[in-house]
């Protein structure tokens, strides 16, 4: 059997890193005799790689968080707007029914 050598450096975009562990989980369930001489390698490879996505995945979700913290924010900045322009048309009213 062929022994074949693997990067040791880690992978640096979410998609390689993907890609590493799909190639690594689909290289283990179809191997009849694992590769005891490479399991090392390639646990060491899965766990680089699923860093990786995990650091990735952690970042884009505090991204999306503080995207919609500021979404809301801002709305509720304009519910406040808009209910001083209702508070001022109803004086308006009020004022113009008193009259």
């Amino acid at each position: 059997m062929a022994t074949r050598t693997r990067k040791k450096t880690a992978p640096k975009t979410f998609k390689a890193a993907y890609q590493i562990l799909k190639t690594n989980a689909e290289e283990l369930q179809s191997s009849n005799e694992p590769d005891i001489d490479n399991l090392m390698d390639t646990v060491e490879q899965s766990i680089a790689a699923y860093k990786v996505c995990q650091a990735r995945i952690e970042a884009v979700q505090q991204a999306l968080d503080a995207a919609f913290d500021e979404d809301a924010d801002s709305e509720s900045e304009e519910v406040v707007t808009d209910s001083d322009d209702v508070d001022e048309a109803e004086s308006d009213n009020i004022d113009n029914e008193a009259e």
